[in-house]
């Protein structure tokens, strides 16, 4: 799994905080934050906002996608996904549509995704169990 260091929105400062509790890859953030309780105590031991430590932990949950890096979690996120649980129920034809619209107009990707690839995230996102729960 990536280090927290790959999520985007995650300061050198909150990483920091987070590692000094344990948390330094974005499994163990997801293990840390699956559930709001866990959210909660990760909250109290470290000071960081519940808010945004579930915004982390939907970025690390997209990341377990074979192929969604950060970039493309970014790309995810602008058009309303935020967790794999949302990219199972896409279409992949709609999604890369959106996905190319909404690149054009925000410039959030050097290289958009191939239909190939937005077919295996969706397929992929299908095939994993949720890890987080609201």
């Amino acid at each position: 799994m990536p280090s927290i260091d790959a999520i985007q929105g995650l300061s050198r400062t909150q990483a920091r905080n987070l590692r000094r509790n344990r948390v330094r890859t974005t499994e163990a953030l997801l293990k840390r934050s699956a559930t709001r309780a866990d959210r909660k105590a990760l909250a109290g031991i470290t000071g960081l906002d519940e808010k945004e430590i579930l915004s982390w932990a939907n970025r690390a949950d997209l990341m377990r996608v074979k192929g969604v890096g950060e970039e493309y979690a970014d790309l995810l996120e602008a058009a309303g996904i935020d967790t794999v649980k949302e990219l199972r129920r896409r279409n992949p034809n709609s999604l890369l549509r959106q996905l190319v619209e909404l690149n054009d107009k925000k410039n959030l990707v050097r290289r958009l995704p191939t239909e190939d690839m937005v077919e295996g995230w969706v397929s992929g996102a299908k095939k994993l169990e949720p890890v987080i729960s609201y």
